[in-house]
């Protein structure tokens, strides 16, 4: 099972309107539990392919709502790179792409997309959001509107760390979230005064950081060798 809608359903959150900025693929969502509940969900994913995928999967599906378009900084247009599953903005210098798999810009990959801020989105009601695009995370949750129980971004994978990941961690300590659970790839936020995370969230947390900060190390010694 999705484990952050288990770990939301265990501690007894039933977000009302979920959120999720970098669908990828319908069937891989991170809120799919959500819409097959019949819970209201807006989706964004600036990827044109992907896009076309995702519309067609929730077509007869009233409840949620698809903005095909990126999520940045500004409103206008921005230039995306599209490598295998991930889709990241040209103008970051570091995504899991370039980190993980050493990718190198190509001209092939590029391509322009209609981006809006997160602001024009958001209605103040999202109270579940999940975040994965590549890298401009931050974007979102700098001109977030809604102040969702939970939030979910992706902070590192492997070798990778989220560029703005200093930005994310003050914001969060600035708007009372607490690190609730991590994965391969995410960490999961919540409101302090929804849940405190209890002594063995933050167990599991210190040997999650511990973990990644393993893997930098061993990176480091391997290049050093």
């Amino acid at each position: 099972m999705n484990r952050l809608y288990q770990k939301c359903q265990s501690a007894g959150i039933r977000p009302q309107h979920v959120a999720e900025v970098g669908v990828y693929s319908p069937e891989l969502s991170n809120v799919l539990p959500y819409i097959q509940a019949g819970v209201r969900t807006t989706l964004v994913e600036a990827d044109p392919v992907l896009g076309e995928k995702i519309q067609a999967r929730f077509a007869n599906q009233p409840h949620v709502t698809l903005h095909r378009v990126a999520v940045s900084d500004e409103n206008g247009t921005v230039e995306l790179v599209q490598r295998g599953p991930s889709t990241f903005l040209s103008q970051l210098a570091t995504s899991p792409a370039i980190v993980n798999d050493g990718y190198v810009l190509n001209d092939e990959d590029r391509f322009l997309v209609k981006s809006l801020k997160f602001s024009e989105i958001d209605d103040k009601t999202i109270d579940l959001l999940s975040i994965d695009i590549e890298g401009a995370e931050w974007f979102v949750v700098k001109h977030l509107v809604s102040r969702p129980a939970v939030i979910s971004i992706e902070t590192h994978c492997k070798y990778y760390r989220n560029p703005y990941l200093t930005e994310i961690q003050n914001w969060m300590v600035s708007n009372n979230y607490r690190p609730w659970f991590m994965n391969d790839c995410d960490t999961v936020f919540v409101r302090a005064d929804v849940l405190q995370p209890r002594d063995n969230d933050k167990f599991r947390l210190r040997l999650a950081y511990l973990g990644h900060h393993l893997k930098g190390w061993k990176r480091w010694f391997r290049r050093g060798s």
